[in-house]
């Protein structure tokens, strides 16, 4: 968590002056849902961005899904 915020500060919100205390949290909230969280590459996910894992999921997922399907309509022939 520690090295989020410190992103957050190098990255988005340490040169900017906001006027309101809503003008800052609608940037950090810009800043999470379009950036940090869909493209950053996590270590956790094998270096790979929550974007990039996501659809390797999904592609596995459907694989895995045709694989049974492909199983269940050969044991009924």
């Amino acid at each position: 968590m520690e090295s989020f915020f410190s992103t957050l500060k190098t990255e988005r919100t340490a040169r900017k002056v906001y006027r309101t205390r809503n003008e800052a949290r609608a940037d950090v909230f810009d800043y999470i849902e379009r950036f940090y969280n869909p493209r950053r590459r996590h270590s956790k996910l094998g270096y790979i961005s929550p974007m990039e894992f996501e659809a390797r999921a999904m592609l596995g997922v459907q694989s895995r899904h045709l694989v049974d399907r492909i199983k269940d309509e050969s044991i009924r022939v």
